[in-house]
């Protein structure tokens, strides 16, 4: 074969077979969560592994979209899966910030793997669009009036009847491939045995990515309405979890005055008034409405209480301006009168 004959052959072999145990490993997991440390670690481990082999293959040139399928070296058609392996584990990642770049990650993976099947003629399938249906096209239904639905009704029975000669494929070729796969892997098939082996793998891999394809193309129309949902609303993610910065440790005194004597006797620490420490507090969010001031060193009852005062009457203004406010509003658009329903008054 082309991969032995470049003296790659074993390496090539070893990591392959590395990274589909990996995946194998994943797949049927003991692992109650796919978040699981362990578990990420053996996804990554794996993709390292079939990225170095993905590489290898390219180099080695292996596969053209103009040859014949009888002109793959029989060891060689195992290779053909590198893709779709790559597009299985990247799924399995779990870092949720990722995730729509996993996917669209994972779908050009499976997508490679659909393509390069179809130029070797191996399975009769449509190829799916190369990336995935855009924001503009996503959710808006076709134009045309009620007419327009009715190919759809086809469409969706056939694409459920597809489904399920799908599935019914699936499980003949996983029954076939298990009764084969002893012989073929302890070494006592002959070339056609292995032939056929690596072809209905690679068949079923075929099913297995279009199913994969449709439902990321289904996550991302969902990621992205959900995004722009979110962008119009929410303030950014995590800025309530930023602002609180851990403080460094200074004096607090009452006033300017006091300010300056207490500087000059600790030139290490930084000073700040009352007043001053309430401003930081405030800018960060820190000191509430509701939160009682911390009592700070020297401050007596009676100006902890002045200062709770002072602050309640500020916030009152501020409350009472801003039903003033609401007031207004309401009154500019509802007329007057409004709700009176009993033609009284």
């Amino acid at each position: 074969s082309m991969a032995e004959g470049a003296g790659a052959g074993p390496r090539l072999a070893a990591l392959l077979a590395a990274g589909r145990r990996f995946w194998e490993e994943v797949e049927t997991g003991v692992e109650p969560s796919s978040g699981a440390p362990a578990v990420q670690d053996k996804v990554r481990q794996g993709l390292d592994a079939l990225r170095q082999a993905a590489a290898m293959v390219a180099q080695l040139d292996l596969f053209s979209e103009n040859e014949e399928l009888e002109e793959i070296a029989s060891a060689d058609l195992k290779y053909l899966l590198l893709p779709a392996l790559l597009g299985a584990l990247t799924l399995k990642q779990v870092d949720l910030s990722k995730r729509l770049e996993h996917l669209e990650s994972a779908r050009a993976h499976f997508w490679r793997f659909l393509k390069l099947c179809r130029s070797y003629g191996l399975g009769s399938f449509n190829l799916p669009p190369a990336s995935p249906p855009g924001e503009e096209d996503a959710g808006s239904p076709s134009s045309g009036g009620p007419a327009a639905t009715q190919p759809n009704l086809v469409a969706m029975a056939s694409s459920r009847q597809a489904k399920i000669e799908r599935y019914k494929q699936k499980k003949e070729l996983e029954n076939r491939l298990a009764s084969m796969k002893t012989s073929v892997e302890s070494g006592q098939a002959d070339e056609d045995q292995i032939r056929e082996f690596y072809i209905l793998q690679t068949q079923k891999w075929i099913n297995t990515s279009l199913e994969e394809i449709e439902s990321i193309d289904q996550e991302m129309v969902i990621l992205r309405s959900r995004g722009t949902a979110k962008q119009s609303s929410a303030p950014p993610h995590g800025t309530s979890r930023q602002v609180r910065t851990p403080m460094k440790p200074f004096i607090l005194t009452r006033d300017a005055a006091q300010a300056k004597v207490f500087g000059a006797g600790y030139p290490g620490l930084p000073t700040m008034t009352v007043d001053d420490w309430y401003e930081q507090r405030r800018r960060q969010g820190v000191v509430s409405g509701q939160s009682a001031p911390q009592r700070a060193p020297g401050i007596t009852d009676e100006e902890l209480q002045k200062q709770q005062q002072e602050k309640k009457e500020e916030e009152d203004d501020e409350e009472a301006l801003q039903k003033a406010r609401n007031w207004d509003d309401w009154k500019d658009t509802h007329p007057r009168g409004y709700g009176n329903r009993q033609n009284v008054g």
